[in-house]
């Protein structure tokens, strides 16, 4: 296979930047129905078949309506709009920084994964260094990035083309890289600085089912303005190079660049300090201790074309009110140094993991646990926040069963156990506290998102509480699980409720798509019958839980600028905290960042998106940037 690799996933529309939008004539579509928001929960779990090829992402819809790609019949789409054209088999180039070590986003072994996340989790891993087919890690492919005429947000690649994929995908093994994570917010009185999954019901219970209200209030006058903008990098020889990881702190909105991480100020956008690396960042992690330290995972030296890739073996801890690297760690396996595919802090813990098994450290550098040779079984990941959740697999790759273990934080005992059923062969940690886990079982999601299923566990006793069905053509949250177990966007958990949006459908008004929120008890399984709108022209994410409320995310039409707003635990009420401007230059960069493909923090009137790849850009357009800031006044 000859054909070159995807765009990178954080590519603004054509003629983006400050520019006017390119926008095209709408078609007329016909009625259709929305999704089933009252569907209950099928019966049973587990279903353990044999894995199947993969899903690949859906580029994210732009502004202006456009023709939509066609979808199956009678799901709120318009009929005769253009088929969405065939996706192009990836083959990972040489350079510098190209991200092809890590396997993408929601895939299978071996095979084409997913390429969103994350989140995310999108793709916010590096599995597999020498793995025989079938049982260590997949391979990557890029997420395919918003593409200028594509809204509505059609569905995913089939899956017999990326078999396809799969025969080539291999070739990412020599690249180096990260890959793609989407974070989002904070989690109220906790440093969790992307808590579209985070754990953690918030606030103190009401006795109706939610909770006491949150932080974020609305102010006086809503409309915000730009506060900044990050250009983005110079990218050399063509390549692309992963920026993932953003934080937000009382002082500063910090965001990794090109083998750096940078802090600016909240309002002016000034820097205020950087922190050099050695390498690329590879994984960052979405939580933060109460005294403002994170971890991230990097590369030891910077990808060349004669070595693309030097392994994500550097475990860092961050200060971000310093802004100073406090440590620098790594791990052996014999003489040779582990490479990582995930992060992740609890309490005073970094936790990584990978097929080689999982390692610990306490906030003082000092080694809590490393992989055993001896094991049968090896961490592939770890779930942080409130607690901390082990993803443990055991058996070969037909065989596997997967072990969701909450563990102690400082010693690595386990608290307590679910075993999946034999044959799902990843998982995702939604939320470590209430404990919600994701997977695609027997990769029945179709669409991609590699969710078709959430178990809600008890994470004292191990024992299930109930499964949640989640059909990937009707709801629009999205894991990975191949390799970054924490990467989830575009949900929420809180006041033991788990926040869904839908996918998009017609609305109300001429040419217009919508979605909404929708909430599943994580006690019986059921809807609550709770629903937020997003509004005609808008779609809506969750980002984060502030308490007992929700903070959602409106992405704009063509004509309008995007929202932050809050729903209320109980009653669903929204409320806006933040709306930006509907001018054509504005809108543009808001649109070029989308929630499944960006990362997204928002508190105290401030809404930050950023990309997490950058890369050369391939036509003369328009100024791009890393990263861009909103605020009310």
């Amino acid at each position: 296979m000859t054909q070159p690799p995807p765009p990178p996933p954080q590519q603004p529309p054509q003629g983006g930047g400050f520019g006017p939008p390119q926008d095209q004539p709408p078609q007329t579509p016909p009625p259709a129905a929305g999704p089933d928001l009252g569907k209950s929960p099928q019966p049973g779990y587990g279903y353990p078949q044999a894995p199947q090829a993969p899903q690949a992402p859906q580029a994210p819809p732009p502004a202006a309506p456009q023709n939509p790609p066609q979808p199956p019949a009678g799901y709120g789409y318009p009929q005769g709009a253009p088929a969405p054209q065939p996706p192009q088999t990836p083959q990972a180039p040489p350079g510098y920084g190209y991200p092809g070590q890590q396997p993408g986003p929601y895939g299978q072994p071996q095979q084409a994964p997913y390429g969103q996340p994350g989140y995310g989790q999108p793709g916010f891993g590096q599995p597999g260094y020498g793995q025989q087919p079938g049982y260590g890690y997949p391979q990557q492919t890029m997420p395919h990035p918003p593409q200028a005429g594509q809204p509505g947000g059609g569905k995913k690649l089939n899956a017999q083309m990326l078999i396809i994929v799969a025969a080539v995908v291999a070739i990412a093994l020599i690249i180096g890289g990260g890959v793609w994570y989407a974070s989002s917010g904070k989690d109220d009185g906790k440093k969790d600085d992307t808590a579209s999954s985070s754990g953690g019901t918030g606030g103190t219970d009401d006795g109706n089912g939610g909770t006491t209200s949150g932080k974020e209030k609305a102010p006086s006058d809503p409309s915000a303005k730009v506060l900044f903008q990050v250009p983005a990098p110079e990218v050399k020889n063509d390549s692309t190079v992963v920026v993932s990881g953003s934080w937000l702190t009382d002082k500063a909105y910090v965001k990794s660049g090109i083998a750096r991480i940078v802090g600016y100020d909240r309002d002016k956008g000034g820097e205020l300090w950087k922190i050099p690396l050695a390498g690329p960042v590879c994984q960052a992690s979405r939580h933060v201790t109460d005294d403002n330290l994170t971890a991230v995972l990097y590369q030891p030296a910077m990808p060349t074309k004669a070595d693309p890739s030097h392994g994500c073996s550097q475990i860092a801890l961050i200060d971000l009110d310093a802004g100073k690297r406090l440590w620098t760690k790594t791990v052996k396996t014999g003489d040779q140094l582990i490479n990582f595919d995930n992060i992740t802090l609890s309490g005073k813990t970094v936790a990584v993991g990978s097929t080689s098994g999982g390692a610990a450290f306490d906030v003082s550098g000092k080694l809590l646990w490393s992989p055993k040779p001896a094991d049968s079984c090896y961490d592939a990941g770890y779930g942080g926040g409130d607690k901390l959740v082990a993803v443990r697999k055991c058996g070969s790759y037909d065989q596997r069963q997967l072990h969701i273990q909450t563990i102690d934080p400082k010693s690595g005992k386990v608290i307590s156990e679910y075993k999946m059923t034999e044959g799902i062969e990843y998982a995702s940690i939604v939320s470590t506290n209430p404990l919600v886990v994701a997977a695609d079982v027997g990769d029945s999601a179709g669409d991609g998102s590699g969710i078709s299923d959430f178990f809600s566990i008890d994470g004292e006793t191990g024992k299930l509480r109930t499964r949640i069905s989640a059909p990937g053509e009707q709801f629009a949250a999205r894991c990975e699980g191949i390799t970054r177990v924490e990467a989830c966007n575009l949900l929420a958990v809180g006041n033991d409720r788990l926040y869904l949006p839908t996918e998009e459908h017609d609305g109300t008004g001429k040419y217009s798509q919508t979605n909404e929120i929708v909430a599943f008890d994580l006690a019986t399984g059921k809807q609550t019958g709770q629903r937020a709108d997003a509004g005609d022209g808008y779609t809506i994410s969750p980002l984060r839980m502030d308490g007992g409320n929700l903070i959602a995310y409106k992405r704009p039409p063509y004509d309008k600028g995007g929202q932050v707003v809050s729903i209320s635990g109980t009653g669903f009420k929204e409320t806006t905290l933040l709306q930006n401007p509907a001018t054509d230059a504005v809108r543009d960069v808001e649109t070029s960042m989308s929630p499944e493909y960006s990362e997204f923090l928002y508190a105290d009137g401030h809404l930050f998106m950023s990309k997490v790849y950058a890369s050369k850009r391939s036509t003369v357009r328009d100024k791009e940037y890393l990263a861009v800031g909103f605020g009310t006044s």
